[in-house]
């Protein structure tokens, strides 16, 4: 079965080898109204930004929160820059109409891959969450709010795991080391209990750690499981024997990769378990997809028949370690 799987892997990691290689997490943006009394909005609104050495040369996506043309300035803080957002703060007067039935679009956003969590406070109380995509980049408020909308962070974590290319990287290598069935339902288990431990951890507040160095050790963890791939992956080694106990090792550091989408923007005080399982369970949902399109291409390629060159079964083995070292590499210098 292992023979088989690696070939299937071809076709997933050379798909895999023509995204960009810069596979830094697709964080989302974040923007915030929340209304005071008198018709007036406070907006924050939070973008991720490439770090740079010189904050005033860090790079900013082409996002600009678009609100009615009613709602006119009243104030402005200056900027904020940290090593990976952008935060603004702004206040604005909506005069009697306000913001209930307006539209809110983020211009910019259909040209890009991330998203947008829109959260909304009103004067009294009620409060609603939206997830604006490329795809639509906009919304109309409701003229009375239905409640905390916690189903934008199941979105948000499944959209976190597909376009988390190291992370599919890694599963993937995993894979490579599953003889059985029965390990491969201990290696998803594992990853996933040990990343849900340091993913609510991290969120919480309990236990955090710098995204720029967890960035560059996941890279890093790629990379060794291509080196141990490399070596034959020998079925009585420790490593092909239990390979749940390196997907539980690894999966704790990965969930604090997972975290990073959840710090910039937060989890909301009142609903923060529900969308903390929320956004857990949407990676696991984005997961599962990974999996399920490795074991298509396995059963496709036994329906097929096809006899693959030794070559084409080391090729992913290779090409997963070089784009993990170029990761790991371009990270570092990142930190330095």
């Amino acid at each position: 079965m292992k023979g088989v799987v690696r070939s299937a892997s071809v076709v997933l990691l050379l798909a895999l080898a023509l995204a960009p290689l810069h596979a830094h997490e697709v964080r989302p943006a974040y923007l915030e109204l929340r209304e005071l009394d008198g018709g007036r909005v406070e907006v924050t609104w939070k973008q991720p930004i490439l770090p740079s050495g010189d904050p005033a040369l860090a790079l900013r996506l082409p996002l600009e929160p678009r609100l009615p043309s009613h709602c006119v300035e009243a104030s402005r803080a200056l900027p904020e820059v940290t090593d990976t957002v952008l935060l603004e703060r702004w206040t604005v007067s909506c005069g009697d109409a306000g913001l209930r039935g307006a539209r809110v679009e983020i211009e910019g956003l259909a040209r890009t891959l991330t998203d947008v969590l829109l959260r909304v406070r009103w004067a009294d109380g009620d409060s609603a969450d939206h997830l604006l995509r490329p795809d639509g980049p906009f919304v109309l408020l409701a003229a009375s709010s239905g409640g905390l909308a916690v189903p934008a962070y199941l979105e948000l974590g499944v959209e976190h795991l597909l376009f988390g290319f190291d992370h599919i990287l890694f599963v993937v290598g995993l894979m490579f080391f599953v003889h059985r069935p029965l390990q491969l339902v201990q290696v998803v288990t594992s990853f996933t209990v040990a990343h849900s431990i340091t993913l609510a951890l991290s969120t919480l507040g309990v236990m955090t750690l710098s995204q720029g160095p967890v960035e560059a050790v996941i890279a890093l963890s790629i990379l060794f499981l291509a080196v141990e791939l490399t070596r034959g992956a020998d079925p009585s080694s420790p490593m092909s024997r239990w390979p749940w106990s390196i997907a539980f090792g690894f999966g704790l550091l990965h969930g604090f990769g997972f975290a990073g989408a959840l710090s910039e923007i937060g989890l909301p005080g009142d609903a923060r378990a529900s969308a903390l399982f929320l956004f857990n369970v949407g990676v696991e949902i984005g997961q599962l997809l990974v999996v399920g399109v490795l074991l298509s291409l396995l059963w496709l390629l036994r329906r097929t028949r096809i006899d693959l060159p030794p070559l084409a079964t080391q090729l992913p083995v290779y090409l997963m370690g070089t784009v993990s070292a170029y990761w790991f590499i371009e990270r570092v210098s990142g930190l330095l």
